[in-house]
């Protein structure tokens, strides 16, 4: 970690609060290569596009993501930690480092517990350990920043 990770990953949650400024759930991401220099930033649009899988990770993988490309020096900065649908999605891109702010057991109780319908508990670390190639990851971090575009967003 170092203030470059700080500073890409407060980016991730300016995007986040764009993202429910817009009308979409809480969330943004963006992806690094290796020297640092930004590929690409996303935010969710799962309602502004009507696709349950435009999370902002995903958006953003799609948008870097092309045949035989090699991303496993690139970082996936996120707001929150990625899902498990995400988790995939960086996983088979190649993506080799993820750094996370709002961890996904913060992001449950804010967004009404784990009796919600829509909870799929499962972490990325959880995700990625399943795999045949590492997927370092770092976080949650900076949590009391990230938590301010998802408060009160499901109430």
């Amino acid at each position: 970690m170092d203030t470059r990770d700080i500073d890409f990953l407060r980016q991730a949650i300016d995007l986040a609060t764009q993202a429910r400024s817009r009308g979409d759930e809480p969330f943004g991401a963006l992806i690094t290569d290796s020297a640092g220099s930004v590929l690409t930033k996303a935010y969710n649009s799962i309602d502004s596009s009507a696709d349950i899988t435009s999370h902002a990770e995903m958006n953003a993988v799609r948008d870097v993501w092309k045949p035989g490309i090699d991303l496993r020096g690139a970082t996936l900065y996120a707001s929150c930690e990625p899902c498990a649908m995400c988790s995939g999605a960086i996983f088979w891109s190649g993506i080799g480092r993820v750094v996370f702010a709002l961890s996904g057991d913060t992001l449950i109780s804010l967004a009404g517990g784990p009796q919600s319908p829509l909870v799929l508990s499962l972490p990325c670390r959880s995700v990625f350990a399943k795999g045949g190639h590492e997927v370092v990851v770092c976080g949650p971090l900076l949590e009391d920043e990230a938590r301010f575009p998802v408060e009160g967003y499901w109430n």
